[in-house]
C-alpha cells in the first residue's frame, strides 16, 4: 500500500508542474515576478509568473485618498493596451492610513465605484522594512519605497523595473503613456 500512496503523490507532483519540468518554468519567470499574492476578490493564490512577458504597470492604491480616483485611469490604460500585453497589478495598502476596508470590501469598491477589472491583490504592506516583497525588489530596484498611494513601477517585457513615478503622476500622464508604448514595442 504504501509504494501505491508514493506513486500517486509522485503522479500528482509530476502533474502540477514538478519534477523536470519545474526549473525550466521558474527560469522564464523574471525574479521581480516570482512572487505569489492573493487574489483581492476570493484571496486565492495568484502567482505574479503568469505576467511573464508582459508590460507590467504595478501601483499601490486605497480606497480613501486624494488619488483614488486615479482607479478609473488605470483601469482605462488597462482597457486601452491589454490586447498589446499591458497588464496592471493593483495592490490595496494601509501603510498611509487610507484603507481601512477588508479585502472584500475593498474589492467592492474599485469594481462598484470605478469599475476596476485589472488584477488586484489583497491589503499587503508595501512600505518599509515589512513591504511585500515584490515591493522590496521594486524599491531596490529604484532606488525608491512608494512615499503614498497611487506610486507606479513599470516592468518591461524582460522583467526589468524600468522606470517609477510617484503619486503625482496620473495614469493619462504623458511621461507615462510614452514610457508605457515604448515597453510594449518591445518583442519578448
Amino acid at each position: 500500500m504504501l509504494n501505491w500512496w508514493r506513486f500517486v503523490g509522485l503522479a500528482f507532483f509530476l502533474a502540477a508542474g514538478g519534477g523536470a519540468g519545474a526549473p525550466a518554468a521558474a527560469a522564464t519567470c523574471p525574479a521581480v515576478l516570482n512572487h505569489t499574492f492573493p487574489r483581492l476578490q476570493d484571496e486565492k493564490p495568484q502567482s505574479l509568473c503568469q505576467y511573464a512577458g508582459k508590460v507590467v504597470l504595478v501601483v499601490n492604491g486605497a480606497s480613501y485618498c486624494s488619488f483614488t480616483p486615479q482607479y478609473k485611469g488605470l483601469e482605462s490604460l488597462f482597457s486601452r493596451y491589454r490586447d498589446r500585453g499591458l497588464v496592471v497589478l493593483g495592490f490595496p495598502s494601509n501603510d498611509f492610513e487610507r484603507e481601512q476596508g477588508n479585502n472584500r470590501q475593498i474589492a467592492d469598491f474599485c469594481e462598484n465605484t470605478y469599475g476596476v477589472k485589472f488584477p488586484m491583490f489583497g491589503k499587503s504592506v508595501v512600505h518599509g522594512r515589512d513591504a511585500n516583497p515584490l515591493y522590496r525588489e521594486l524599491a531596490r530596484a529604484t532606488g525608491q519605497e512608494p512615499r503614498w498611494n497611487f506610486h507606479k513601477y513599470l516592468i518591461g517585457r524582460k522583467g526589468a523595473v524600468v522606470a517609477h513615478y510617484d503619486s503625482a503622476v496620473t495614469p493619462e500622464s504623458a511621461r507615462l503613456v510614452t514610457d508605457l508604448e515604448r515597453e510594449l514595442a518591445v518583442r519578448p
